[in-house]
């Protein structure tokens, strides 16, 4: 499993911060979506796909 952001959608709510901080962070220059974790362990996919659904914009994905 690998996340995927596309910074281009991202409008910086911090959705995905607030479900998986260790996965996810927001860049400090303009608020968008920074990924701490390429590729979580499959016991975190529950928190992965919890992120993708709170993404207001549409911005995440998984590959996997």
């Amino acid at each position: 499993m690998k996340i995927i952001a596309d910074r281009s959608k991202c409008v910086g709510a911090g959705q995905c911060v607030m479900v998986a901080r260790r996965l996810f962070g927001q860049s400090p220059d303009d608020g968008l979506v920074v990924i701490n974790v390429e590729s979580p362990d499959e016991s975190e996919r529950g928190l992965v796909e919890l992120a993708i659904r709170s993404c207001p914009s549409l911005a995440l994905k998984v590959d996997e």
